[in-house]
């Protein structure tokens, strides 16, 4: 196989791993690297990254915006997510800045309370509680939210109902 047929698979490759989601540039250099030479994924990220095909700035905050309206996180959750997808920290870092983290507690907390309507008071507390500390909320925020959560909770009556 020669270097420009090596190229041109490389490159479908690239377009069809973009074509499910958007990706950073080092998260496709990386899956292109475990079928094809660095030489010619060199050439392909950066023939991509002249293009505007692939920028990890755009990728970010579409990444964002996608944790927030479907499974929202906290800033430092996301922060560290888009580090770990091989977004700069700097990038990561402007990404995130200004995104409100109560906001997204109390719609994230909002969801798994509806799950929680027949509980008591302290499970209700204890599995919220760990449910937005996994997505990385802060114990004040987690706190606020729980508690405003609560507030809000529709308790059916204690009264028999009539029949």
């Amino acid at each position: 196989m020669n270097d420009s047929e090596s190229f041109q698979r490389a490159a479908a490759a690239a377009s069809r791993l973009l074509s499910y989601r958007p990706r950073s540039a080092a998260e496709l250099r990386a899956r292109l690297n475990q079928r094809f030479s660095a030489q010619v994924v060199d050439r392909v990220v950066e023939s991509l990254l002249s293009r505007g095909a692939l920028d990890d700035a755009t990728f970010a905050k579409l990444w964002k915006s996608s944790r927030d309206a479907l499974n929202p996180r906290s800033a430092t959750a996301i922060r560290r997510e888009l580090v770990a997808k091989g977004v700069s920290k700097e990038l990561a870092a402007a990404t995130v800045s200004g995104a409100d983290d109560l906001d997204n507690a109390y719609r994230a907390g909002s969801k798994a309370s509806r799950r929680l309507q027949e509980t008591t008071a302290a499970a209700f507390r204890r599995r919220l509680w760990g449910y937005l500390r996994r997505r990385g909320f802060s114990e004040s925020i987690t706190r606020t939210t729980i508690g405003r959560l609560w507030e809000e909770r529709d308790t059916p009556s204690e009264e028999p109902e009539a029949w």
